[in-house]
C-alpha cells in the first residue's frame, strides 16, 4: 500500500524535525502534568509494546520483509544503510533480541491479580516463539509507536472492564448462594414446624386416648366408692352414738381446760404486774439517786426490761384470744424469779454504794464543816437576790384590768343592754306578723354571715354589699322574699345586733375549728364596722361577754354568787348537763381571740378610709395589759399563743424593735410566772407558747399567718 511504502520516510523526517525529542507519556493526564514536561527526555516505547505489535495480528509480506534486516532482492539497499546507519549513531532503538530479552525481565504491568496472570501467560507465550530472523529496528517517532501507546491503554481498560465483570458474576454468585440456603433453611424450618405440629397431634390424641381410659376408670372407682360409702353410711350411724359419747367427753375436757386456761391467765397477770412494779425500781432516773455506778445501773435496767418484754411476749398471745401454756408460764414465773434476783442484788449494790457513800462523807465531813459558814453566807446572798427578782418580777402586776379599760367595757356592755331592750317588743312578739318579720330579719343577718368562706374574693364582694343594703335600710332578698330594716322602727337596732352577735359566734365556733376561717371573716366584719360604727360596738360588747379575757378583763367573784353564776361571766356554758369540758372551753376563746386578732389587723380592701376601724393600737394595748395582769393556768399561755400567732406579723411590722422588746419581755420575765401556776397535766398549751417565742426570737422573726388574703384573692 502507498501509505505503508512511505512509513518509513515519514519516520526518517520526523527523526530529523527539531521535535524528534519530544518524550511520550500517555499517563500525563492522571498524573496531573503538563503534557510538555518532559519534553527533555528520551522518547522511548514500553517493553511490552513489541508484544503488543505482534498479538495485533501478522503484517502483510511485503511490509514484512520491509522490517527485516535479511538480503533479499526486495529490500532497498538505500534504505536499509541508511536505517541501519541511523540505529547505529544514535543507538536508540533496540533490536528485537534486546526487546525480547526486555519483556523476559520486566515486572508485571498492572496490580490487578487476574490481569498479572494474564500477562504472565503472555510473556510464556512470547518467549516459546523462535525469532530466527531478526526484525527491522523501528523509530520510537513512528505512528505506529503511538498506535501500539494507545492500544495498549485501550488493553488496560478492557481488562479493567474484564476484572469488574468477573467481580460483579462473583457478586451475583454469592448471592444467589446465599439464597439458595436461606430458601433451603426456610425449607428445612417449614418441615420441621410440621413435625413439630405432628408430634403435638400425636401427642394431644395419646393425652386424649389417656384421658378416656382414666374416665372410663374414675367411673368405676365411683361406683365402687358408692358401693362403699353405703357400707360405710352402716359404719357411720353405729360411730355417731360413740362419737356423740366423745364429744361430751371432750366438751367437759375442754371446761376444765378453760378454768385452767383462766387461771394460769389470772397468774400470768399477777405475775406481769409484780414484774412491772419491781422493773420500776430499777428504773435509771430512780436509781441514779443511790450512787450505783452509771455501768451497774444501765445493766439492771437493761435485763429488768428484758424480762419485762419476756412476760410482754407471753401476754401478748392471751390477747390473741388463747390461755398461756404450762411452758409459757413456766418462762413467766422464770422471768419473775430472775426479776426478783435482780431487785435483791440492786438492794445489795446499793447498800454497799450507801456503805462507801458513809465513808466517803466521813472523809469529806471534816472538809463539809470548815466550808459550812461560807455556803450560809452564799446561800443567804442568793435567796436575798431572789427575793429582790421576785419582788421586781411583781412590781406593776395586777389581778383586773385599768380603769379606764373597765369603764370602757362597762360602757360597751350598758350599750349593747339599752339596744336589746329597746328591740324588746320585737325580740318577743306577740303578734304573728311581727314574729313573722323578726325571723325573717334574723335570717336576712345571720345568713350572709354563715356563707363567708375564702373560696373567692368576688364571693366575698357579694355578701358584704348584701350585708350593707340591709344594715343600711335597703331591702334584701331572703328565702325568695323582699325584707327590709324599715318594715319596724326598730328594725335597724335589731339586724345591728344580731348581726354582731353572729360574727362573734362564727368566731366561736367556725374559727375555733378552722383557725384560717378567721380573714374571710374579719375582713368582712372590719369592712361593716368602718361602714356602720354600731356594730363594731355591738361586736366588741358581745365578744366581751362571751371571752372577757378580749378585754383584757378577769372578772372576781363577788360575795354570795353562786358557783355555775360565775363561771357563767368567765365565759363558760353552764346547762343543765352541767359545766363544759376546759377542752372545748379553750376552743372557743381560742377561736374568739383568732377572729379579734384578725380583725385589729384587717379592713375592707375597697373601702374608703385607710387602715382598720379598730386598728394595731388596740392590739399592742391588749398584750401589754395581759402582761401586766397575773397569768391564769391553761387560759394565758393559750390566748397568748393564739393572739400571736394570728396578729404577730402585723405587729412586728408596725412597731419592729418595740414590739421585740415586748417580746423578750413576755419571754424572760412574764413566762416564768405562766410556768410558775400552770400544773402538770395543763403544760401543753405553755409548750406551744414556748417554742413560738424561742423560734421568734431566734430567727428575728415571726411568719405570716396560714390563711392570710392574699392580693390575688380579690382578684378571683
Amino acid at each position: 500500500m502507498p501509505a505503508e511504502n512511505l512509513r518509513w520516510e515519514t519516520l526518517e523526517a520526523l527523526k530529523k524535525s527539531t521535535k524528534a525529542k519530544i518524550p511520550f507519556d500517555p499517563y500525563w493526564s492522571e498524573r496531573g502534568e503538563d503534557i510538555l514536561a518532559g519534553c527533555r527526555e528520551d522518547l522511548s516505547l514500553s517493553p511490552r509494546s513489541g508484544v503488543v505489535l505482534e498479538r495485533l495480528g501478522p503484517l502483510p509480506p511485503q511490509t514484512s520483509r520491509s522490517f527485516l534486516g535479511s538480503s533479499s532482492g526486495d529490500s532497498s539497499p538505500g534504505l536499509s544503510e541508511e536505517n541501519s546507519a541511523s540505529a547505529s549513531s544514535s543507538g536508540s532503538i533496540p533490536d528485537i533480541n534486546g526487546r525480547s530479552n526486555t519483556l523476559h525481565s520486566a515486572p508485571p504491568f498492572r496490580t490487578d491479580s487476574e490481569q498479572a496472570v494474564e500477562l504472565k501467560e503472555e510473556d510464556a507465550d512470547i518467549s516459546d516463539v523462535s525469532t530466527p530472523v531478526s526484525l527491522p529496528t523501528i523509530s520510537l517517532l513512528s505512528p505506529k509507536a503511538m498506535e501500539t501507546a494507545g492500544r495498549i491503554l485501550k488493553f488496560e481498560e478492557k481488562q479493567r472492564e474484564k476484572a469488574k465483570m468477573a467481580l460483579k458474576l462473583r457478586q451475583e454468585m454469592q448471592e444467589k448462594l446465599v439464597a439458595a440456603v436461606a430458601s433451603s433453611e426456610s425449607e428445612q424450618l417449614k418441615r420441621f414446624e410440621e413435625f413439630m405440629e405432628l408430634k403435638q397431634r400425636q401427642e394431644y390424641q395419646s393425652m386424649r386416648d389417656m384421658m378416656d381410659r382414666e374416665t372410663k376408670e374414675s367411673i368405676g372407682r365411683q361406683e365402687k366408692l358408692k358401693e362403699e360409702q353405703r357400707h360405710r353410711m352402716k359404719i357411720l350411724n353405729l360411730r355417731l352414738r360413740e362419737a356423740e359419747q366423745q364429744r361430751l367427753k371432750e366438751a367437759e375436757l375442754e371446761r376444765q381446760r378453760q378454768v385452767e386456761g383462766r387461771e394460769r391467765l389470772r397468774n400470768l397477770n399477777t405475775i406481769q404486774e409484780e414484774i412491772l412494779q419491781l422493773n420500776q425500781l430499777l428504773d435509771p432516773s430512780k436509781l441514779s439517786k443511790t450512787d450505783l455506778p452509771a455501768a451497774s445501773l444501765s445493766s439492771l435496767s437493761a435485763r429488768g426490761n428484758q424480762l419485762c418484754s419476756q412476760v410482754s411476749e407471753v401476754v401478748r398471745k392471751t390477747a390473741e384470744g388463747e390461755f398461756p401454756s404450762v411452758e409459757d408460764m413456766a418462762v413467766a414465773e422464770r422471768a419473775l424469779h430472775e426479776m426478783r434476783a435482780q431487785i435483791r442484788l440492786m438492794q445489795e449494790e446499793v447498800a454497799e454504794a450507801q456503805e462507801q457513800k458513809k465513808k466517803e462523807q466521813a472523809e469529806e465531813k471534816e472538809e463539809l464543816r470548815k466550808k459550812a459558814a461560807l455556803q450560809a453566807q452564799q446561800e443567804a446572798q442568793k435567796k436575798a437576790e431572789q427575793s429582790a427578782k421576785e419582788k421586781a418580777q411583781r412590781k406593776g402586776l395586777q389581778n383586773s384590768a385599768e380603769d379606764g379599760t373597765l369603764k370602757w367595757f362597762k360602757e360597751l356592755q350598758e350599750s349593747a343592754a339599752q339596744c336589746a331592750k329597746s328591740f324588746e317588743q320585737l325580740s318577743s312578739p306577740k303578734d304573728a306578723q311581727t314574729k313573722k318579720l323578726k325571723l325573717e330579719l334574723q335570717k336576712a343577718a345571720s345568713i350572709p354571715v354563715s356563707q363567708i368562706s375564702s373560696n373567692s374574693g368576688s364571693q366575698l364582694r357579694e355578701i358584704f354589699d348584701k350585708i350593707d343594703k340591709l344594715v343600711s335600710g335597703r331591702a334584701v332578698v331572703s328565702g325568695g322574699r323582699s325584707v327590709s330594716t324599715s318594715q319596724h322602727p326598730k328594725g335597724l337596732d335589731f339586724v345591728c345586733y344580731k348581726l354582731a352577735e353572729k360574727f362573734v359566734k362564727q368566731g366561736e365556733e367556725e374559727v375555733a375549728s378552722h383557725h384560717e376561717a378567721a380573714f374571710p371573716i374579719a375582713v368582712v366584719a372590719s369592712g361593716v364596722w368602718e361602714l356602720h360604727p354600731r356594730v363594731g360596738d355591738f361586736l366588741l360588747a358581745h365578744l366581751h361577754k362571751k371571752c372577757p379575757y378580749a378585754v383584757p378583763h378577769y372578772p372576781p367573784m363577788k360575795e354570795g354568787m353562786a358557783v355555775e353564776d360565775y363561771q357563767r361571766i368567765l365565759g363558760y356554758r353552764v346547762d343543765d348537763s352541767g359545766v363544759e369540758g376546759q377542752d372545748s372551753f379553750l376552743k372557743r376563746m381560742s377561736g374568739m381571740i383568732r377572729l379579734y386578732a384578725a380583725i385589729i389587723q384587717l379592713r375592707w380592701p375597697y373601702g374608703a378610709k385607710q387602715g382598720s376601724p379598730h386598728g394595731l393600737n388596740n392590739g399592742w394595748r391588749w398584750l401589754a395589759q395581759m402582761l401586766n395582769m397575773e397569768p391564769i393556768a391553761d387560759i394565758t399561755a393559750t390566748l397568748l399563743f393564739d393572739f400571736l400567732e394570728v396578729c404577730g406579723y402585723a405587729l412586728v411590722k408596725q412597731y419592729q424593735y418595740q414590739f421585740w422588746k415586748l417580746i423578750l419581755l413576755l419571754k424572760e420575765e412574764y413566762f416564768p410566772r405562766i410556768e410558775a401556776v400552770t400544773s402538770t397535766g395543763q403544760m401543753g398549751s405553755v409548750i406551744r407558747l414556748k417554742q413560738f417565742l424561742e423560734t421568734s426570737l431566734q430567727s428575728r422573726q415571726i411568719s405570716p399567718p396560714k390563711g392570710q388574703l392574699s392580693a390575688t384573692f380579690w382578684r378571683t
